[in-house]
Order: C-alpha cells, then structure tokens, then sequence
C-alpha cells in the first residue's frame, strides 16, 4: 500500500498562492513570486531526497498544466526533471481530454475512492505537488499520510493558504526537520490517526 504525501512551499503564515510565478486565477495578488529570492542549494536537496520512494504524482488540473509547460523542456541532468518526467503522473480533472506530458493518467470517477484506489496499489509514496484544491479534498477525506512543507521566513497576510476552514484538527507527528541558508524550514510530519 501506498502513502499520500503533500508537498508544499508555504509563508510562515500558511500562504502557498504563487509561489514562483503569478497566479492566472488571480492576476491581481500582489505577491506573486514571493518564493524566488529564498531558493538554494539545500532546499533543492530536500526535494530530491524526497523523491527516493515517489512512484507517482498527483496533481490537479491546474499544476499539472504548468509543470508540464516547464519540467518536460528541462535536461536529465536535473534530478528533479529526470525523476518527474518518467514517473507516473494521476491528475484530477474534468476537462482535459489528452495528457501531453506523458505519463500521465486522468483519474476517472469520483476523486476519493480514485484515490483509495491508487494507494492501494503498489509501494512507495504518492506526492502532490501544489494543487491547493485538491489538497483541500484530500485533507477533508483524511487520505493524506504525510506533509512536506518548505516553510520561508515571511509573512504576507494574504493570499490562498494551505490549511483553511476545517472540520476537526489534525493531529502530526514531526518527523523531520532540515533548515536552509535562506532560512527556509524543511518540515516533514506524519498525520496521526484522530480518535
């Protein structure tokens, strides 16, 4: 059986909206690519120690059209565009009829058994990369394992955040922590069960 990781780029105060670039959905925040001047060595690190049991992505609609207008046109000598170019790739959508950033797969039919589905088969970890609406779906299913989140040093006061309204807490377990020299904290924690 397989885990569900979310990983997330994220301001101290949870906002996770255009990280590195605007956001076409909201052409007027103010803060767009306010990710780029804390990005280095170490934090590119984290995410391919991250990849060494990744055997699928899942992304929204969304992500995955603007990780594929970048990640395919990028060299093998990039870990990171090495690894997600091969690996499988599930996307919830409604609306795309083909996938040209191979291989990838529309989920079909309603996301949270498509997605008890896909952690059931095989091993590894299954990772969601931004997806914000997606993330709420899956958070509010209780179907993620892990979080991965790359915290920065700043606070915006606006913007889409990572944990919005929800039902009940969720309780975590820390598991890891990695700092930067931006000062960017790697934080990995397990979701415990809730009683």
């Amino acid at each position: 059986m397989r885990t569900l990781s979310v990983v997330e780029f994220v301001t101290l105060d949870g906002v996770m909206q255009a990280f590195e670039a605007p956001d076409p959905d909201d052409p007027g925040f103010p803060y767009a690519a306010w990710g780029l001047p804390y990005q280095d060595g170490a934090s590119a690190e984290a995410g391919i120690r991250g990849q060494s049991d990744t055997t699928a992505y899942l992304l929204g609609r969304k992500t995955y059209q603007r990780l594929g207008s970048f990640w395919p046109h990028q060299s093998d000598d990039n870990p990171m565009a090495a690894h997600i170019n091969r690996t499988p790739k599930y996307v919830a959508t409604r609306t795309l009829s083909t996938l040209d950033w191979q291989p990838a797969h529309a989920l079909t039919g309603d996301l949270v058994p498509a997605v008890q589905s896909l952690k059931q088969e095989g091993e590894g970890s299954i990772v969601v990369l931004g997806s914000g609406a997606l993330v709420q779906q899956l958070m509010a299913a209780e179907l993620v394992d892990t979080y991965t989140l790359f915290v920065h040093p700043l606070v915006l006061g606006t913007g889409a955040r990572l944990f919005r309204e929800l039902d009940k807490p969720i309780p975590l377990h820390l598991l890891d922590v990695t700092r930067t020299s931006t000062g960017v904290l790697v934080l990995t924690y397990a979701v415990r069960p809730s009683h």
